[in-house]
């Protein structure tokens, strides 16, 4: 199994300090894209630690960062710079690309990050690699042009258990570089009902990217 480099610290986006945690591999590997992880109103970047997320993407290669959104984890000293469920600017997003100086990203969005996501996902100066949306909030707040002009390849995920996954994924189908991951018997937080076929998932998407 491949040696994996930890790493905590924080960062200043538009004048707050936010709080992210890190895996990348230990020895030097064929560059691959980043992988960003946001989460939920529930979670912080500690739920990729617990599940392994970060560890299993540094040794599969791939330099794997978990932020603390605004007001929430270790970042609950920042000021939400948008009120939940709109859409924040997409200048949010780059900002912390550029603060954690990420090159080429794949970006991961769970519920409500998907506030912060899809605004930079349409933007058209966003250069993602990848998207992987779970069940994300604020699908709706996309006009159909705009999914239609976003040219990233995206793996759309959630449980069948979910009703937001489904109400999500009726506008997220509109991107036209797609394809869809149902966990079968898996809630909103699908990732944590099936860890395995989350972690089996998410590096078949990023390793066909390559």
């Amino acid at each position: 199994m491949a040696s994996v480099q930890s790493n905590e610290g924080t960062i200043q986006v538009h004048g707050q300090q936010l709080f992210y945690r890190e895996a990348q591999p230990a020895s030097g590997q064929t560059p691959r894209p980043s992988v960003l992880l946001l989460h939920g109103i529930r979670f912080s970047s500690e739920t990729w630690l617990k599940l392994g997320t970060l560890d299993k993407l540094a040794q599969a290669g791939y330099r794997a960062v978990g932020i603390d959104l605004p007001g929430l984890g270790h970042s609950k000293e920042a000021v939400a710079p948008t009120p939940i469920g709109e859409l924040a600017p997409s200048s949010f997003l780059q900002a912390v690309l550029e603060a954690l100086q990420l090159g080429p990203t794949v970006l991961v969005s769970p519920s409500l990050s998907g506030m912060y996501a899809l605004p930079f996902l349409i933007s058209p100066s966003s250069q993602l690699c990848g998207y992987v949306p779970v069940a994300p909030i604020c699908t709706d707040k996309v006009s159909p042009a705009d999914y239609g002009r976003v040219k990233t390849p995206t793996l759309i995920v959630y449980g069948d258990q979910d009703p937001m996954g489904e109400s999500s994924l009726k506008h997220l189908q509109q991107l036209p570089n797609h394809q869809v991951m149902v966990m079968t018997g898996a809630g909103h937080p699908c990732y944590l009902d099936r860890p395995d076929e989350w972690h089996s998932g998410l590096l078949d998407f990023l390793n066909g990217l390559s």
